[in-house]
């Protein structure tokens, strides 16, 4: 039977960023805490009776073999049990290069469906086995939960964490590469490891935002907006940042006052991502 899904792929934040080394090969080891946010791009997937993969919407001009989500899905093929192809559509409304994950989000999300669709039956932690070789954060949105990370992110720890109003915020034209943050010489690797059961948000820090806002103004004059009216911070490698607040309406009305440039929205934080609340209902 053909069948046609629209699945909401959510962007992430993470609530503290520790970097505590740095292994031979170059990959940097960290500590963090991942949580999902109600920011959401949309993919539908639509069979197709042709064998092969499709890609159309907003793919920002990136070609398809280097797109995340047709890269995901070429590495189901060795796995699939059917003839039915595939017709992906991407309706973008995360930022890219925001470090809100948008592009791994969308990967995991591919791997999810389509392991359903094409019968692949594979275990979640193979799919989060094929995530890693995609990229770093994948293996956190195949997981589908809120979880602390530490190793180079390999290494997850599902928690729980109350839902908190955010206000995010990005600074127009502002694009931060998450290797040159990596490969700043100035960047301090080597925070002391925190055990994650006493985790407290106001103890915690984020070891790139230094390198970001003084390479970046846009960010740090981003960050000075923010932190006068709540507890904030950037989240990943830029360039977005967050503030945190306990009810929608203050986050709401802070919003407002964004200084001209400033791209933001007002969300929530997620225990579980959409993917997996909703796969299983969405193929009965």
């Amino acid at each position: 039977m053909i069948q046609n899904l629209v699945v909401q792929s959510p962007a992430k934040i993470n609530w503290f960023l520790h970097i505590t080394g740095q292994r031979e090969n170059g990959y940097h080891e960290l500590q963090t805490l991942f949580q999902f946010i109600s920011l959401y791009d949309e993919l539908s997937f639509t069979q197709t009776l042709e064998n092969t993969i499709e890609l159309t919407g907003d793919t920002a001009g990136v070609s398809k073999t280097n797109n995340l989500i047709y890269k995901a899905a070429e590495k189901l093929i060795p796995y699939k049990k059917t003839e039915l192809g595939i017709q992906i559509h991407c309706n973008k409304q995360i930022p890219m290069g925001g470090g809100l994950g948008g592009g791994s989000s969308n990967a995991a999300t591919c791997l999810l469906v389509l392991n359903k669709l094409w019968n692949c039956g594979l275990a979640q932690t193979q799919l989060m086995e094929i995530g890693v070789s995609l990229g770093a954060d994948v293996p956190v949105f195949v997981n589908g939960q809120t979880a602390f990370a530490e190793g180079i992110g390999e290494f997850l720890y599902d928690t729980k964490q109350s839902t908190q109003y955010l206000l995010i915020a990005l600074p127009e034209n502002c694009h931060i590469s998450t290797q040159d943050i990596f490969g700043e010489e100035n960047l301090c690797r080597n925070t002391a490891k925190i055990d994650f059961e006493q985790y407290q948000f106001a103890k915690t820090h984020n070891d790139c935002q230094p390198i970001a806002t003084s390479r970046f103004p846009l960010v740090a004059k981003t960050l000075d907006w923010l932190l006068e009216y709540a507890p904030s911070r950037m989240t990943g490698t830029g360039a977005c940042s967050f503030a945190v607040f306990s009810s929608k309406n203050e986050a709401l009305k802070v919003q407002k006052t964004a200084p001209i440039g400033i791209q933001t929205w007002v969300v929530e934080t997620l225990q579980q991502s959409p993917v997996l609340k909703n796969l299983n209902l969405l193929l009965k």
